[in-house]
């Protein structure tokens, strides 16, 4: 049986970088060189960050790709990660599953659909909590409320940015970095 060749697709996201704090010509050429011509560069609030319109086999092949180019370039910047929170409000869930604030707070506290919501991560006690994107798409996912792609980019997601937040730590502060893995069991 032949291999069947994978389907491609666009994707839209943007990279925020850190280490160049403006944009000029030669950061401009070095960007399309590295094969990044499927971008477009810009600056805001004092960020440089870049926006891509990528085609690949899926939304984690499309990041890693575009993360290893920006590497390969002779730019002095790091990624510093995907534009997308993964802390969301109830708010943002309602946004994301295009269902109302309301009944995103039904589901939260278990007065519609089949309970089990997963409880916030942070800001519990100041009452406006915050929950992980990918902990949330889970549960959707498993309610029939989001596809399966979704849950995968939302997942795939939470790992490349977090990831990248422990190689950035790694540079910050590598030293103190260090001893919390070890300390953890983790390094």
């Amino acid at each position: 049986m032949a291999n069947t060749p994978k389907c491609l697709t666009e994707f839209d996201f943007t990279l925020l970088l850190e280490g160049i704090n403006e944009i000029d010509e030669h950061i401009e050429n070095a960007i399309f060189e590295a094969r990044c011509d499927d971008c477009t560069i810009s600056q805001r609030y004092g960020r440089v960050y870049l926006t891509f319109s990528r085609t690949a086999e899926s939304f984690k092949d499309a990041v890693i790709s575009a993360i290893s180019d920006i590497r390969d370039s002779k730019i002095s910047a790091s990624v510093l990660r995907v534009d997308q929170c993964d802390l969301i409000t109830q708010s943002e869930i309602a946004r994301r599953i295009g269902r109302s604030r309301q009944l995103v707070n039904l589901y939260i506290n278990g007065s519609r659909g089949p309970g089990g919501f997963p409880p916030p991560v942070c800001n519990i006690t100041d009452g406006a909590p915050l929950w992980y994107w990918c902990e949330v798409a889970c549960w959707l996912f498993e309610n029939n409320l989001i596809k399966k792609e979704e849950l995968q980019d939302a997942l795939e997601l939470s790992v490349i940015n977090n990831v990248l937040e422990i190689e950035r730590q790694r540079v910050i502060a590598p030293e103190l970095t260090e001893q919390i893995m070890h300390a953890l069991g983790k390094g």
